[in-house]
């Protein structure tokens, strides 16, 4: 098999990146460099030729992943006008949902990833990442009556419990009660 080009080499890291940033919210920082490649239609081999190492692809992934989030914040700021309580809200509602919480790989990184940063710990570019996304996304949730972290931490919390619970009638009222404790009724 011939040498791949360098826009051939270019796409096949971003195809890497973005199933790494998917995978990564759904099964953690503890996935296998062989089930990535395969997930992303390439072989093993190919991994080496991108990235240095594997903690330097959660580092890219995890970035990825919050520049996701951060786009996905400024496209709600667009669809509502610059309402930026209107775009707020229709956050927090889709975020405390059934849909949210049944797509983790989809997902918020911040809730999919905070575990693993714990427990991972040290000075990394991820961690960085990881603790500037909870920063700006804390800051995109600031409002008049509470403040973003409040807000993240109700939304975080009962997303996290609510995957932990799916299956049962607890999970839903999770959902309700934090999205109520956020936005008001439905």
């Amino acid at each position: 098999m011939g040498r791949v080009s360098q826009a051939q080499a270019q796409e096949n890291r971003r195809r890497v990146v973005e199933t790494a940033s998917r995978l990564l919210r759904e099964q953690g920082t503890h996935l296998s460099v062989a089930d990535l490649m395969k997930s992303a239609g390439l072989t093993h081999g190919g991994f080496y030729k991108q990235f240095a190492s594997k903690e330097a692809l959660i580092d890219e992934a995890t970035a990825h992943a919050f520049a996701e989030l951060a786009q996905h914040h400024k496209d709600g700021l667009d669809q509502y006008a610059g309402q930026r309580d209107a775009a707020q809200r229709a956050l927090i509602d889709a975020y405390l949902s059934a849909e949210h919480r049944d797509s983790p790989a989809d997902g918020c990184p911040a809730a999919a990833l905070a575990t693993d940063m714990a427990r991972d710990g040290g000075d990394t570019e991820a961690r960085r990442v990881y603790t500037q996304g909870v920063g700006e996304f804390s800051d995109f949730l600031a409002a008049k009556d509470q403040d973003g972290i409040t807000r993240l931490c109700t939304m975080l919390g009962a997303l996290v419990l609510s995957r932990a619970t799916n299956g049962t009638p607890l999970s839903d009222e999770i959902l309700t009660a934090a999205r109520t404790a956020l936005i008001g009724t439905d």
